[in-house]
Order: structure tokens, then C-alpha cells, then sequence
């Protein structure tokens, strides 16, 4: 992202701050505990004195400060970030002009200083007034939680399309917060140009900004009709797509190569896949499907990546099912589910017919395990599976198989002369032959297979007054 700068070279040390939202009383036994089960600090946190309750942080229910520091810990070291301290301020509501108070910004400018810090990171959204007066009272420049996700989607960005559409929501989010940006508008370089006659600097970055917007657009709309001219064409020819989606880093991409057999890039850092890849998988029946992986969602997702994305989305809105890829090892796992599923109703794809993956079961002991056996049933089937190490893979395509309602299975009897070949061959190759015999120069065979391949063979079919000879 232009107005965060990539990390690139050596990496730039960051301050991070985190932000509950706190009522009066007594903190949650449960909150507690999930506190204790959060990742280790590295380095010693600072959090104001008193108590209070847990109410949403980051508008994020269920999620606790300590959880959300971690999460955004591992979105810092995704972008390549090196953690120089971390803060964490509670308060019972938010500061209309710095967030956090400013006997907190004092001390986050004086632990700035002390560890030579070249930005501070918000665990929160940041309002256009908040950062400009976080700016002009922080030694360094300020990002929030927004601009975060922005600067590592920026730096996975492979496709053209993909740097479309980091760089449309990028300018999107710009546009409204250029007033003032003394430090930030200094690292923007090339591309906003220069004074215009009679303008202000401000007016022109503005117009310009609005017509790389406008072009951007244009652009991303000419992908989406490629986009649909392939898939009319995909439909030609009936193949449903199947589409991983899932929080960020809950193992899609390993799944995706594990069961096409591809080399996408797997990593743990997050948001490592953002441009779509379609490979065919054969199902136990001989069917194939297309599986679609996609970008992994994250709590308070952008709503400028929703809808820069929404032309790599297609895929998910066009899907016959959802593989909702989940982290089993995961301590608030159905927090990240819940986020997956705002985004999905976004997206107007919620009511898909869907299989819940619960991925990484390596990682579980043997109680773990058991527990996960016996807990209730959700709305949509599940099936437990190990990317990594491969398994669950059987008996996850035996649950897509089950789960197509395009282009049925039909069961049936055919005769076949021995002399046709190619329909021998269509046979062998896309349906599953249950019993085979020889009638002399004919092969009787009992099969089931997907409606379409039955219909183009139907002069073979047995009619009811052949099935007793």
C-alpha cells in the first residue's frame, strides 16, 4: 500500500496497540481463560490499571483483547513487520479524537521513541480526525487495522487482477483521510503528480486519486466480463464448481493442493492466496467438479476488499457448494466461523449448500479428538480431515459426491456392443461399473453415472423388458 510503504529490505520496527472496550465490574471467568489460552507475548505488554468485563473488541463479539493483540501480532509479522512493543489500553468508550486518551498517546509516543520504533499499528479502524491527530502527536507514522490488511494484501498480490483490486480498495480507503497526511502523504511517491495550476496540492491528489478510481473500475469490469465469458463457457459443459472458504490461514491452500495435486503457495502467514486458482477433482463417482480456492476472510474484513474482491468472489457466489475450511486446533474457532458467515451473507451466498472441513486435526490429541466426535452437529454436515497430512481426504470427497444435486447419479443397465469402443471407453472413464458380463459380442454392465453421460448413451440403456433376459 502506497500510504503504508512495503516492508521491504530490513524490517520495519512496530509498536502495536490494542484496544478494549471495558464495562464496570469483574472480568469474566471465560475471558480469563481465554486470555490464558492466547499466545505468549514476547515481549512484556503495558495495560492500564482497573477492572472491567469484556464487551466487544473491535467490534468482534466473543473475541477477547488478548486474542485480537494475537491475531493482529500474526497479521504485523505477515507484512513483514518486527514487533517492537506492544500496549494495551481499556477503556469504557472510545475517544472521538485520538481513541485512546491522550495520557495514552503520550505514552505510546514515549515508548515510540525509546524503541526506535518507525510506526505504531492500531488494533482498531481509525477515523480520518483520530489519525490525523494520532500523526501530528506520534514521532512515527500511524497505520490501523484497515490499512494493515491492505499493505499485506498489496504485497501478495500476483494476478493483474489482483493488484486491481488491492489497489482500488487502497485509493478507496485513501480518499477520505488525505487532509493533513504530512507524514504518510510524504512516502505516497510517484503517481498522485504534481501541482496543478490554480489547485492545491490536496485538490489534486483528490482529482487524480478519483480518476485512478474511476479507471480502476473500468478496468476490474472488463476482468469480471472475461471472467463470466469463461464461465458461460465452463457451463457449457456441466462441471460445478466447488469453493474453499474460510478464515485467513485455516489451511485452504493445503487442502487445495492436497486434493488436486497443484503447488499452490502454502504458508502460515496470513492471506497468502489472493487470486483465484480452479483445478478438476474426480469424485468416487467419476464425477469431476471444479475446486475454486479462494482468499481467506478475517474478523472486521474491509468492507473495500468485499467489494474490490467481489470479481474473485464470483467464484463463491457461483458455486454449487462451500467447503467452509475451519482450524480445529483453533481456541475460538467459532468466532472465526462467525465472521466467515457475515462475510458469506454479504456476499449473498450464506444459504449455498455447505461442508464445515475441520482441518488441522493433527494438531489435536486424542481427547481433543474424541471431543469433536461427540459434540452436536451444526446446520451443515462436517467431516474432520488433515490436510497436512492427507487424512480425512476419502471421506471428504465421498461428502461433496453426496452433497451435488446438479447433474445427478442414475443407476442403471446398458448393453454395449464389444465393437463400439469409444462408448466402452466414455463408460470406463465416467461412471462406476458395478457388474460387468459377456453376451456374446455384447457387454451387459450394471453402472451408475452422472445424468448427462446416461442421457448421451441412452440408446444403450436396458428398457425394463431387457432386465429379465
Amino acid at each position: 500500500m502506497a500510504d503504508a510503504g512495503h516492508w521491504e529490505g530490513s524490517a520495519e520496527r512496530a509498536v502495536l496497540v490494542g484496544v478494549d472496550l471495558t464495562t464496570s465490574g469483574r472480568r469474566s471467568r471465560p475471558t480469563l481463560d481465554r486470555a490464558r489460552r492466547a499466545a505468549a507475548r514476547p515481549l512484556d505488554e503495558e495495560v492500564d490499571s482497573g477492572d472491567g468485563e469484556r464487551r466487544d473488541t473491535a467490534d468482534s463479539p466473543g473475541l477477547d483483547a488478548e486474542e485480537s493483540l494475537a491475531e493482529f501480532r500474526e497479521l504485523v509479522r505477515s507484512a513483514g513487520g518486527e514487533i517492537a512493543a506492544e500496549l494495551m489500553q481499556r477503556r469504557s468508550r472510545l475517544d472521538p479524537a485520538t481513541l485512546i486518551g491522550q495520557g495514552k498517546v503520550e505514552e505510546i509516543a514515549g515508548v515510540a521513541a525509546s524503541t526506535n520504533a518507525d510506526l505504531v499499528l492500531f488494533d482498531h479502524d481509525l477515523s480520518p480526525t483520530q489519525l490525523r491527530n494520532l500523526e501530528a502527536a506520534l514521532p512515527c507514522r500511524v497505520l490501523d487495522r484497515t490499512q494493515l490488511i491492505l499493505d499485506i494484501f498489496a504485497r501478495h498480490a500476483r494476478t493483474r487482477e489482483g493488484q486491481l483490486q488491492v489497489e482500488l480498495a487502497q485509493l478507496e480507503y485513501m480518499l477520505p483521510r488525505l487532509t493533513g497526511r504530512g507524514k504518510a502523504m510524504s512516502q505516497l511517491g510517484g503517481g498522485i503528480g504534481t501541482r496543478g495550476p490554480g489547485e492545491t496540492q490536496l485538490e489534486t491528489d483528490r482529482r487524480k486519486i478519483q480518476r485512478r478510481i474511476d479507471q480502476l473500475k473500468i478496468d476490474l469490469e472488463a476482468v469480471r466480463r472475461v471472467r463470466r465469458q469463461q464461465r458461460q463457457r465452463r457451463e457449457a459443459v456441466p462441471v460445478p464448481t466447488v469453493a474453499l472458504v474460510g478464515y485467513t490461514n485455516a489451511g485452504k491452500s493445503t487442502l487445495f493442493n492436497r486434493l488436486t495435486g497443484a503447488h499452490v503457495l502454502q504458508s502460515s502467514r496470513m492471506f497468502a492466496t489472493l487470486d483465484p486458482k480452479l483445478r478438476a477433482v474426480e469424485l468416487p463417482s467419476k464425477r469431476k467438479v471444479l475446486l475454486s480456492d479462494t482468499v481467506g476472510f478475517i474478523r472486521n474484513l474491509p468492507h473495500t476488499l468485499v467489494t474490490s474482491f467481489r470479481a474473485t468472489l464470483e467464484e463463491v457466489e457461483q458455486a454449487e457448494i462451500l467447503l467452509h475450511v475451519r482450524d480445529a486446533s483453533s481456541t475460538y474457532g467459532e468466532e472465526q466461523r462467525a465472521q466467515v458467515e457475515k462475510v458469506l451473507d454479504e456476499l449473498e451466498a450464506l444459504s449455498k449448500p455447505q461442508i464445515e472441513v475441520l482441518n488441522k486435526i493433527d494438531l489435536l490429541d486424542a481427547h481433543e479428538r474424541e471431543g469433536l466426535a461427540e459434540r452436536e452437529q451444526h446446520r451443515h454436515p462436517e467431516v474432520t480431515v488433515s490436510a497436512h497430512t492427507g487424512e480425512g481426504m476419502d471421506a471428504l470427497l465421498e461428502a461433496i459426491d453426496k452433497a451435488l444435486y446438479s447433474d445427478p447419479l442414475i443407476e442403471t443397465e446398458m448393453r454395449v456392443p464389444q465393437s463400439d469402443g469409444s462408448a466402452l471407453a466414455a463408460i470406463d472413464a465416467g461412471m462406476v461399473v458395478h457388474d460387468r458380463k459377456y453376451e456374446g459380442n455384447l457387454v451387459r454392465m450394471k453402472v451408475s453415472g452422472p445424468a448427462s453421460l446416461v442421457g448421451r448413451l441412452r440408446k444403450y440403456r436396458m428398457r425394463d423388458d431387457q432386465t429379465a433376459s
